[in-house]
């Protein structure tokens, strides 16, 4: 369209430059015969009756000026006849619809003549003559089809590139994607352990996903670590109970069969009776731990006050040397006045701690063998916090049975703890009652060389005498 629209101005131009003159055909030709007279003396050449056509009349007819008179018949433009009416004028004079009209509204038309197509206007002269200027679109169609392909192929290279760059920046922005389908599959197989990594080329939206996903796997690999945990607890803690219920049922079933046949004699019946007894203490005792264990992993509510861990200190030492008066003990408690620890606390479950702490060192270690029990104020975490260790010199524990200490029912010795009628409970009770009132308990063993057990509750200010 820009193409045609140059086109139209430039015959209209020429169009309307020849209306402002008011010329008639006569004076067309006779301004044709002398342009050419002047331009045949200056150049001293042929004259154009000698059958060379001049320059004025080429000019004439090289965008197809075509002069139709009074009947619509196409005449010559110079009077020497020089240069008469070629053919395609003729065509182009015959394929007007209606020049009158055409010269009438002064616009341009599109006009076909046989196989070409040209652009024309016309100009009515005085003299009633039609000026007819026409010019070929033939080299316009070849621009616009030289034009057309060259798009085109210009089109089909940067489809091709944004086709391809779509793809590759799709691909990379949806590798992360089909990292995260390939290990949901892996998880989905049991790898819990299986995370989405970092993408390179991935948005913040799905670098987003990524982090929640895996702190969402995280969780879920830990609680299912733990629900397997807590199951294998559970079944040990099931056949650990069965087995430690099971050894004082078949003893006492026993004594109880054998009396009832009659087949003990008086000596006999007194000393399955005290078996039967001892046996039945020790299965209320295992009742009893098992109990406090269940009421312990409740949460109970238990009652806060603040609770002289010195005083029960003192009267667990005084217990142990009623009990070992030869074994060596030492107390390391603060001096003066509202010096010594006091904790937040249950005293009962406070005294607890203490009992089975003190009755480890009396089992596991030789009377003779030196016991310090040790109390002050530690400052950590920004609280001040009260520790108690007790330190005995006894055989200790190896790592392995150090990691293992405050599982139920574990026992480093068991033939030695079946005598005294422990059942592997204390130790395991001491840790729930220290996590109750939110302190801690840990194990520092040194096999051959004795063991040291720190327990860490929170402190208490000293309550005010009334």
């Amino acid at each position: 369209m820009v193409l045609i629209g140059q086109i139209d101005d430039s015959l209209k131009s020429s169009q309307t430059a020849l209306k402002h003159t008011d010329l008639g055909v006569d004076g067309l030709r006779q301004l044709c015969t002398l342009a050419d007279l002047l331009q045949g003396s200056a150049a001293q050449g042929p004259t154009a009756g000698g059958g060379v056509p001049s320059s004025i009349a080429q000019a004439f007819q090289q965008d197809l000026f075509v002069m139709l008179d009074r009947h619509g018949t196409p005449a010559a433009v110079c009077q020497d006849g020089s240069m008469p009416v070629s053919p395609e004028q003729r065509r182009l004079a015959a394929a007007l619809p209606d020049p009158a009209k055409l010269a009438a509204s002064g616009n341009a038309s599109t006009v076909q003549s046989g196989s070409k197509e040209y652009r024309v206007v016309a100009l009515r002269l005085g003299d009633g003559t039609i000026v007819v200027r026409g010019m070929r679109m033939s080299g316009v169609k070849h621009a616009i089809g030289k034009l057309l392909i060259w798009e085109s192929g210009v089109g089909v290279v940067l489809l091709a590139l944004l086709a391809t760059g779509s793809l590759t920046a799709a691909r990379r922005r949806l590798s992360p994607l089909e990292d995260m389908v390939e290990t949901a599959s892996a998880i989905s197989e049991g790898d819990l352990s299986r995370r989405i990594s970092t993408a390179r080329y991935g948005s913040s939206e799905v670098e987003q996903l990524s982090t929640a996903l895996n702190a969402m796997l995280q969780q879920i690999e830990t609680a299912v670590t733990e629900s397997e945990r807590a199951t294998a607890q559970l079944r040990q803690f099931l056949a650990d109970a069965s087995h430690e219920l099971r050894t004082p049922l078949a003893s006492v079933r026993g004594y109880l069969q054998l009396y009832e046949k009659g087949m003990l004699d008086a000596d006999e019946k007194e000393r399955a009776l005290s078996r039967v007894s001892s046996e039945a203490l020790r299965m209320s005792r295992l009742v009893d731990e098992l109990l406090a264990l269940a009421r312990l992993d409740d949460r109970p509510a238990l009652t806060f006050a603040p609770v002289d861990l010195c005083c029960l200190v003192r009267e667990g030492a005084a217990d142990l040397a009623a009990q070992q008066p030869e074994r060596p003990l030492t107390l390391l408690l603060p001096e003066g006045e509202g010096a010594c620890g006091y904790v937040r606390g249950d005293e009962a479950g406070l005294r607890q701690v203490v009992g089975n702490l003190l009755g480890n060192v009396r089992v596991h270690t030789p009377a003779e063998s030196p016991v310090t029990i040790e109390v002050t104020r530690v400052a950590g975490d920004g609280e001040n916090r009260t520790a108690l260790r007790i330190i005995d010199s006894g055989p200790g524990l190896s790592p392995q049975d150090a990691a293992r200490a405050f599982d139920r029912f574990f026992r480093a010795d068991p033939q030695r703890s079946r005598d005294t009628g422990g059942a592997g409970l204390g130790m395991s009770i001491v840790q729930a009652v220290v996590k109750a009132h939110g302190g801690a308990v840990a194990l520092a063993p040194t096999p051959g060389r004795g063991l040291t057990v720190t327990v860490r509750l929170p402190s208490a200010q000293a309550p005010v005498p009334a």
